[in-house]
């Protein structure tokens, strides 16, 4: 199965454009410092754009992995979350990003929603488009 794969470079600070909401899986390689209310608002646009597979690396990485899990949980309460809107959270800190792409590539998958799309989420000062991309594909 071939997964398409996107690149989207984020500033710190900088608003987030809708996404197609299509289910996804996202690696949120995260290489610059950010305020807690900013992870918290970049964590609610990943869940309710779709995504269902959150791999963090980088700065923090573990913060990440608990700020989706309670975007995932904020809509639904006491309810419980259905499964097929269950977002698995991992995070790599002491991983090169080689082998989270790896991991995204040929391991993480969702136990119910079939994820196609693959979203690289670059959390820094600058864009490392073709560099990212490359290493993904490599991967």
């Amino acid at each position: 199965m071939s997964d398409s794969v996107e690149y989207l470079h984020l500033e710190p600070g900088a608003t987030p454009s809708p996404l197609d909401s299509r289910p996804f899986k996202a690696v949120v390689a995260v290489e610059a410092d950010v305020s807690p209310q900013w992870q918290s608002l970049v964590s609610d646009w990943l869940v309710q754009s779709g995504c269902l597979y959150m791999m963090a690396w980088g700065q923090d990485c573990s913060s990440w992995d608990d700020s989706v899990d309670l975007a995932n949980a904020k809509p639904f309460g006491l309810a419980g979350i259905p499964e097929d809107q269950f977002v698995m959270t991992t995070w790599h800190s002491d991983e090169p990003l080689a082998e989270v792409f790896w991991f995204s590539k040929h391991t993480a998958s969702h136990p119910t929603v079939d994820l196609d799309r693959t979203l690289l989420l670059h959390i820094s000062l600058k864009s490392q488009e073709q560099e990212f991309l490359r290493s993904y594909d490599e991967a």
